[in-house]
């Protein structure tokens, strides 16, 4: 059938309004979406030596069940302008969030969700959960168990007002061993090659107030994490009143064990909704 251009402009508002009386969309930027009772949008913010691929598996995991994803690069620069940065991510979030960091991250997220009520629960995932006052360096330290300290080669990397400053990696050849020993090792190499250095700044600066004492907390404790000691995430778990799991697993508990990580995140999502 021809079709002249004056037919095509009359057809035009009545395809329009179909559209819009189609109601909305059902595909991925639908999911979690419920006029009534919305799912929150889970927030994954990873920890040093570590980039946000390490949440794959869990994010692939979650968004099946259903929930809006958000997995930022966490800089790894300083504590108080990492904490910043989480912040304005949370901001441009709608509706209500569930925070959780792995390793370093727990420190970040514990101070990036103080004061903001749309956070509902924060979820450590083998992580530091530091109180005022406290830094991720001084934690780790507080039980024996961590073996970080014999793997990592410090560097210099220029700051932005001048100078330099000093950041951490783990030499490839001890990646596996002391960060993810239960990774397949061509895994285990990739993860190696692409790990974020930490400035040695954000793991001794002092955390300010705690979100935990205000927000419910979930915690995965990784039985053989050799970067945190077991110790120290179980006794900062019970500090802050977590729900607590237990795993037999490394630090990298997100790439090694991600069902059991989104079963914990789903636990604290399903009971702050």
């Amino acid at each position: 059938m021809h079709l002249t251009r004056r037919t095509l402009v009359l057809a035009l508002p009545v395809t329009l309004a179909a559209l819009i009386g189609a109601g909305p969309a059902s595909g991925p930027a639908a999911a979690g979406t419920d006029r009534h009772d919305p799912k929150p949008t889970i927030v994954l913010v990873h920890g040093a030596f570590a980039d946000a691929s390490s949440w794959s598996g869990t994010i692939r995991r979650l968004q099946h069940a259903g929930y809006p994803v958000l997995a930022p690069a966490n800089p790894l620069r300083g504590l108080a302008s990492d904490t910043a940065y989480l912040r304005s991510v949370l901001a441009a979030v709608d509706g209500p969030v569930v925070l959780v960091g792995h390793s370093y991250g727990g420190a970040v997220i514990s101070g990036a969700a103080v004061g903001n009520t749309r956070v509902k629960g924060l979820v450590y995932i083998a992580a530091f959960t530091p109180d005022k006052g406290e830094s991720a360096a001084e934690l780790a330290g507080k039980f024996p168990g961590s073996t970080l300290g014999d793997t990592v080669n410090p560097q210099s990397y220029p700051l932005p007002g001048g100078g330099t400053g000093t950041e951490l990696v783990i030499e490839r050849a001890k990646f596996q061993r002391q960060f993810a020993a239960d990774v397949p090792t061509a895994d285990a190499a990739v993860m190696a090659a692409t790990q974020r250095p930490v400035a040695t700044a954000a793991l001794e600066e002092k955390a300010g107030e705690a979100a935990w004492k205000t927000i419910p907390s979930w915690a995965l404790v990784a039985t053989a994490d050799k970067n945190i000691p077991p110790a120290a995430e179980r006794w900062m778990a019970q500090r802050a009143g977590s729900h607590i799991t237990e795993v037999d697993a490394s630090h990298a508990v997100a790439v090694s064990r991600p069902a059991v990580v989104t079963d914990v995140i789903l636990a604290a999502a399903r009971a702050t909704r």
